[in-house]
């Protein structure tokens, strides 16, 4: 059993359920934070770092970790939870997530009366352990205001619903996760200030990406495991946003295709690759080159045209403004 965190709250563990100033919680499952870091350590050091106390009135550090889907932004705290020994926790944010999601939530027991559930939130903040808001972006302003007092040096959070405030254990330790797209909220300043550093976690090189691939499908052969790791480099390197995430899944489906045919009408290697980057990704991902220059030339992509001649002309143009000026110069 874990000491009280300060005097004036209780917290008796009995089970699966803890006592806070009289109101019994139910507590949340830990997550399995087994897995191996491949690469980019010094980011993972610089996750260690942010959780570090270096005086008994220095305070860990909340650092969001940022990047397109897919890249491994949880999989980085999960390692950084491995490397401290500690219980991992992870909550998914959503657009909808309420306050009462995200720390204390009543459920209609069995026996007629209400059940108080802490969320995996809670049960880190009460246990000492890590917790992961994961895609913090996407959650309102409401939701990210019910945390404002646990992420700075007061270190607490009140439940309105269950009536309690409920002190953070000297160990807890949290990270946000934020992915780089449009589909999220735009989080108030008042909070980012509460979340440093940014943490931009990159794609991962050659040696790397080819090492993710063949840890998490040791099965596949070295044919496709070069195929992918070649697409995603390439796509890497014209700034696309297909991630190691979106190469795992390809192969899963090129390797189930193959099964599935089995020897009455094996598919080949290539074609069974080929169809699942179809099938996966989208056939504009067939040619890299293509889409990369659609994108450049459309102003919600990744990227912006180079100039006013490129809402008009293609690169490529005889007739774009900018090859008119170099056949000038020559």
């Amino acid at each position: 059993m874990r000491p009280p965190n300060n005097a004036e709250q209780t917290t008796k563990l009995m089970g699966e359920t803890h006592q806070i100033q009289n109101v019994h919680l139910h507590l949340s499952d830990p997550h399995d934070a087994s897995g191996e870091w491949i690469g980019q350590h010094e980011i993972l050091k610089q996750v260690l770092a942010c959780w570090l106390s270096v005086n008994e009135a220095d305070a860990p550090l909340t650092p969001r970790l940022v990047g397109p889907p897919g890249i491994g932004k949880t999989a980085l705290a999960m390692a950084a939870t491995k490397a401290r020994n500690q219980e991992l926790y992870i909550y998914q944010c959503t657009a909808d997530t309420r306050p009462e999601d995200l720390l204390v939530t009543p459920v209609l027991a069995e026996s007629g009366k209400i059940a108080y559930h802490a969320s995996p939130l809670v049960t880190a903040m009460i246990r000492g352990g890590v917790c992961i808001l994961d895609e913090g972006n996407r959650m309102n302003e409401k939701s990210w205001a019910s945390l404002a007092p646990l992420l700075d040096h007061r270190r607490y959070v009140e439940s309105i619903v269950a009536g309690i405030s409920i002190k953070a254990h000297k160990d807890f330790r949290c990270a946000v996760t934020m992915n780089q797209d449009e589909s999220t909220f735009e989080i108030p300043d008042y909070i980012l200030s509460r979340l440093q550093p940014t943490l931009t976690l990159k794609f991962p090189s050659r040696e790397d990406e080819k090492h993710i691939l063949h840890y998490h499908l040791p099965f596949c052969s070295d044919d496709m495991l070069a195929m992918t790791v070649d697409f995603l480099q390439q796509s890497h390197e014209l700034k696309l946003d297909f991630s190691t995430r979106d190469g795992i899944n390809l192969l899963r489906y090129a390797m189930k295709r193959m099964v599935q045919e089995g020897n009455d009408h094996p598919l080949s290697t290539d074609d069974a690759w080929r169809e699942a980057l179809e099938k996966c990704l989208g056939e504009e991902a067939l040619d890299l080159q293509r889409l990369s220059k659609q994108r450049a030339q459309t102003l919600g992509g990744q990227a912006l045209p180079m100039g006013f001649g490129d809402f008009f002309f293609s690169p490529d143009d005889p007739l774009h403004p900018d090859l008119d000026d170099d056949d000038d110069e020559d």
